[in-house]
């Protein structure tokens, strides 16, 4: 049908051989059906739209907070970590 594109078809070898190139492919929108002895076995597409959001850095600006002996260890821990085995 004319305007109807139907996904490649590519063989696993050839997907190993130039993987780069299809997932180039795929990231500009193509589908791409992995086969082996001519059994579809893979589909590799681009994710949907919103399924990875993009992050927006300084979200969580002035909502973080450290306590002040974050880096300190524990006097009880170090003396567990010092006690013999036994």
């Amino acid at each position: 049908m004319p305007g109807l594109d139907l996904p490649r078809r590519v063989g696993v070898r050839e997907l190993r051989d130039n993987l780069t190139g299809f997932l180039r492919e795929a990231r500009e929108g193509k589908a791409i059906l992995v086969t082996s002895h001519d059994q579809v076995v893979a589909e590799l597409r681009p994710p949907p739209p919103d399924s990875a959001p993009r992050r927006q850095p300084g979200t969580l600006a002035g909502r973080i907070r450290i306590a002040s002996d974050f880096d300190e260890t524990p006097p009880e821990l170090l003396d567990a970590m010092e006690a013999p085995l036994g």
